[in-house]
């Protein structure tokens, strides 16, 4: 099989990282006879500094023509005194609306070997795993209208029935492939919007009578993951919601390096770790790179199909962390510290010896 990715390196750390995920990808490419051929584009701050916008026509239409597209992370001091209407981030958002990428899926797995590294007691993190289905394209982000004034601001936080509807059916169908459990997480008890994404949840649930619903305020949520992260198995909860609680999934692994996401629509596909830009470590080869490829191991499951390809990066990232290699966003006392391409040389030797 041959398949196109686009690859948006962006900002900051985001060279480097997609850099140690396509080294990984061509081990895995090797093991099972797969040919992917990378174009890679510029995007980000990165684009506005090349072509004075973060996200060109060409560079959308290469997205569009693509099996799936990877991406780095975009933004930094460098372009945040600039209009919102053209800094990196907009970049993104613009993307994933124009892809229609309206689910994000975006799993916090706990890698047993790397307990020690979360702030959280071992016994609460311990086989942590569960994923948060956040809607991508719809919500206060994108609600109109919006303004800012000199003497006030506001925002608009707006959901469309089908909305609601078809992040809910992504969420119903990958609990019905785990433990058959769903929260939705709203805050039904003051805002509108939020009565009308529970009912429509509800309603949905009909259709899906295996699974076992609840309903949890999202304040409540992040006290929950914190204290007892063990009890979620899958979260569908709104943009912002999202937004916030799959950071705060973060501590459960120990660092926000860890964590990977898929942002699917109905045609397109786009892969990303969910950290920032880094812009205070760019160059300096220290950053994490799994979250990236365990990113690339979605993007063999979600769009290739490739649920073996998956789970051998899954399984030889979890083999080199209990060998005690660490980046130092979870190196601790007792592990050996490596660099942001020592360890994809790992994963990557990992992967070639299976």
């Amino acid at each position: 099989m041959s398949y196109n990715v686009v690859l948006l390196p962006g900002d900051g750390i985001g060279k480097e990282i997609t850099d140690a995920a396509i080294k990984v990808l061509n081990a895995v490419c090797k093991v099972f006879n797969t040919k992917i051929n990378i174009i890679e584009k510029s995007f980000g701050g990165n684009s506005i500094d090349m072509y004075g916008e973060p996200l060109t026509q060409e560079t959308l239409l290469a997205c569009k023509d693509a099996d799936a597209v990877l991406l780095g992370a975009v933004g930094g001091y460098k372009w945040d005194n600039l209009q919102a209407d053209i800094r990196p981030e907009k970049g993104l958002l613009n993307l994933r609306k124009e892809l229609d990428l309206f689910a994000n899926i975006r799993p916090a797995k706990v890698f047993n070997s790397l307990i020690n590294s979360s702030s959280l007691k071992n016994e609460v993190v311990k086989d942590a795993d569960f994923i948060v289905v956040r809607e991508l394209t719809g919500g206060i982000y994108f609600g109109l209208p919006r303004l800012e004034e000199t003497d006030k601001a506001y925002n608009t936080m707006v959901y469309y029935n089908y909305e609601v509807e078809r992040i809910a059916e992504v969420a119903f169908n990958i609990a019905k492939k785990r433990k058959k459990q769903l929260v939705s997480v709203d805050k039904a008890n003051v805002l509108e919007v939020s009565k009308f994404w529970r009912k429509i949840i509800h309603k949905k649930s009909n259709e899906f009578k295996e699974i076992t619903l609840s309903d949890m305020y999202v304040d409540n949520a992040a006290m929950q993951i914190v204290k007892n992260p063990k009890q979620f198995d899958v979260i569908v909860t709104s943009n912002l919601f999202g937004d916030i609680l799959s950071d705060i999934a973060g501590i459960i692994t120990g660092s926000l390096g860890m964590l990977p996401s898929a942002s699917m629509g109905n045609k397109y596909s786009l892969y990303e770790p969910i950290h920032g830009s880094a812009p205070d470590i760019a160059g300096k080869n220290i950053a994490n790179p799994i979250g990236t490829i365990l990113s690339v191991a979605m993007m063999f499951k979600y769009s290739f199909n490739m649920d073996n390809a998956y789970n051998l990066i899954e399984t030889s990232i979890e083999n080199v962390l209990e060998k005690g290699y660490r980046t130092k966003d979870v190196f601790t006392e007792n592990t050996k510290l490596v660099s942001t391409s020592e360890m994809a040389e790992l994963i990557y030797d990992t992967i070639i010896a299976n």
